[in-house]
């Protein structure tokens, strides 16, 4: 009984609370609601994160893979336009050319047919390493824009039913009372969409990116296949 006096107490000064910034509707929300907005803005502000490091990813290997690919076709041996390559690259061109010279160096002295067949598969392999690099972390993306939508639903029906629990032990269902609690829950569900909408749009656009780089990859290595 003392319980639901103390709920009804609440919801009566809820009614007199004006104040609908985000702040406040943050502060009026119970544990449950505040833990769910608390994981929409953290998942929120590490896919943005993601996003401008996989935006500055890609814009670097491709810029970085079509520098490599116009100077290799201009070399006049792949030995000589491997020793020139820095040690360091970071470009996952340069780092699956290089593996695959290596093979091509330990497989010198067998036949064309055996040194074509394990050079191909050291692409492969190599090309699904640094394939594996860029879509890193891709799934958080994909889990954020199919989850966080469900994840402030859930916060937005708890949210109402706390409400509409008030509202039975206070015996009043003005607008001035329900207003507020409908507020605080809604609130959760914006932010889950806040959070899916970029996620899913990033996600699709840097997996389309990661197709054609891969098709850029795959293509550049049968073109190599046909030198050595």
């Amino acid at each position: 009984m003392l319980m639901e006096q103390e709920i009804a107490s609440q919801v009566v000064g809820l009614g007199g609370n004006s104040d609908f910034s985000l702040w406040q509707l943050f502060l009026r929300a119970d544990f449950v609601v505040k833990s769910v907005i608390i994981l929409l803005i953290a998942s929120s502000i590490f896919s943005w994160a993601l996003i401008f490091d996989k935006y500055k990813l890609f814009k670097r290997i491709n810029a970085s893979t079509e520098d490599f690919e116009k100077k290799f076709w201009k070399a006049k041996s792949a030995e000589s336009f491997n020793n020139s390559l820095p040690v360091n690259s970071k470009d996952p061109a340069v780092l699956i050319f290089k593996t695959a010279m290596v093979e091509l160096m330990k497989t010198k002295r067998q036949s064309s047919a055996v040194q074509a067949a394990r050079v191909s598969r050291i692409l492969e392999i190599a090309t699904d390493n640094e394939m594996r690099k860029v879509e890193k972390n891709f799934t958080f993306l994909a889990t954020v824009g199919s989850t966080a939508p469900f994840i402030g639903l859930f916060g937005t029906v708890w949210g109402i039913m706390n409400s509409f629990q008030s509202i039975a032990i206070s015996r009043n269902t003005s607008l001035a009372i329900v207003a507020p609690g409908i507020a605080e829950a809604l609130f959760a569900t914006a932010l889950g969409l806040l959070a899916a909408i970029p996620a899913v749009i990033a996600y699709n656009k840097f997996n389309n990116d990661s197709i054609l780089y891969s098709k850029r990859l795959e293509n550049f290595s049968k073109r190599f296949l046909t030198i050595i």
